[in-house]
């Protein structure tokens, strides 16, 4: 979990390991005395002065411990337990702030100490940062918990098993609180009962409840909203709006083979460092080439150079009904298939919204399956389907095959419930930035 501790001359390795014999076997006593003899050889010892610093904190004695633990943090700065361990004897001093950095220094000399996220998170509730403590204790619980740890009374150490329980508790409260805030001016506004189902996805997205899918294909990996019209493929009749973006097709393709004649603008649609893991979602000669996309909006951002290169598609986007999210949607690109390309299945990751398809070159022996149902695309015809079904592509010509793709609402979102769905997710989204998860 942390850096090893200095290696000790050679005089004091023989004490040293008569002082961990000591202490395995609970000898408390005998190791303290022993670890005293080892710094009287090497007063820089930071096991010695780490133990000992322990015995004083369990003797309520936290100042000469802060004491012992400054001698070993200037002994070996980048020690991440050291930093632990003066983070708790500060906090046992009444030093909360100090106790604060000092955790704050272990966690960022090494992210993964779970324990040390945990203290810190007390230590930040002890100053009455309930937010950023909430944040703490959230993220030390799962790094926890995909280690093994903290899943059961057995996984949890005796000592730690208060503080541990108080934090799920408090992880279970807080970001139940906070994502119910995100759009309580939207309850005051509408009314409870507009947002009810808003209030039973966010029940369900925390565990609450189980989700009810109406059709077992389905399968959101982020968001479920319940009550939802269920369907591989959405009747073109519930999206008014897409007679006026086929009708500019032509324009729109226009813009598009300028840049592939360029070349200029693509990148690939998968972002993964490791060729296995693009082999997972893409089969293809040219790796992550395979698939590209010339984006407009990439995670809710703006790409304001692809929207000057292709002005008439960057302003035919600014009139459809689109979703937008901060740092989550829309995702607005020309998807690239080159020959041969065959873009796995997989699923989307919420119902709330659909993916509309409107295809621009569109060879021989291309087609799309979601839930099981193949679609050949049909150049300037428009194909909405949700995602959250397990869904795949495929180009198996010799042409390359582009679509402009784009996020929609679901049509039976109502606007209140779509601006609720917005304020959740944000919420979400920075909640989790803040905790590191991905």
């Amino acid at each position: 979990m942390t850096e090893k501790h200095a290696s000790m001359p050679s005089p004091a390795t023989a004490l040293v390991d008569a002082a961990r014999a000591a202490a395995t076997q609970g000898r408390i006593a005998e190791a303290e005395a022993v670890y005293r003899r080892v710094l009287d050889v090497d007063a820089g010892s930071v096991e010695a002065l780490n133990f000992l610093a322990m015995c004083r904190l369990a003797q309520q004695q936290p100042a000469q411990a802060v004491e012992l633990l400054e001698r070993a943090r200037a002994a070996a700065p980048n020690d991440a337990e050291t930093h632990k361990s003066l983070g708790l004897a500060y906090r046992a001093g009444g030093d909360a702030q100090r106790g604060v950095q000092a955790l704050t220094d272990a966690v960022r000399l090494d992210p993964d100490y779970y324990v040390a996220r945990l203290h810190l998170g007390v230590a930040l509730e002890q100053l009455g940062l309930g937010d950023e403590a909430l944040v703490q204790y959230f993220r030390a619980v799962r790094q926890a918990q995909a280690q093994g740890r903290w899943l059961s009374e057995a996984t949890t150490p005796p000592g730690l098993r208060p503080t541990v329980l108080a934090a799920m508790r408090t992880v279970d409260y807080g970001r139940r609180r906070l994502f119910e805030n995100s759009f309580a001016p939207l309850r005051t506004r509408y009314g409870a009962d507009a947002l009810a189902r808003v209030e039973r996805a966010l029940a369900i997205y925390l565990g609450e409840t189980p989700p009810n899918y109406p059709d077992p294909r389905q399968r959101p990996l982020f968001l479920f909203f319940p009550d939802l019209a269920s369907r591989p493929y959405y009747d073109r009749a519930l999206f008014p709006w897409l007679a006026a973006l086929e009708a500019q097709t032509g324009a729109i393709r226009t813009e598009l083979l300028n840049m592939l004649a360029a070349d200029h603008g693509f990148e690939p649609f998968l972002r993964f460092d490791s060729a296995a893991r693009v082999e997972d979602y893409l089969r293809g000669t040219n790796g992550q080439q395979a698939w590209q996309g010339f984006f407009f909006y990439r995670h809710g951002e703006r790409r304001d150079d692809n929207a000057a290169r292709c002005p008439h598609t960057a302003a035919v986007l600014d009139t459809l009904p689109i979703v937008r999210i901060r740092e989550h949607a829309p995702e607005v690109l020309f998807s690239v298939l080159t020959p041969g390309a065959h873009i796995l299945p997989h699923r989307g990751v919420t119902n709330t919204r659909l993916v509309t398809h409107l295809p621009l070159v569109v060879p021989p022996d291309c087609a799309l399956r979601v839930g099981g149902i193949d679609h050949v695309w049909e150049e300037g015809r428009c194909v909405v389907f949700d995602d959250t079904y397990e869904h795949e592509a495929w180009n198996r010509s010799d042409l390359t095959r582009v679509v402009l793709i784009l996020d929609t609402w679901h049509p039976d979102l109502t606007d209140a419930e779509r601006a609720a769905v917005t304020d959740l997710v944000e919420a979400i989204g920075a909640f989790n930035s803040a905790a590191g998860v991905k």
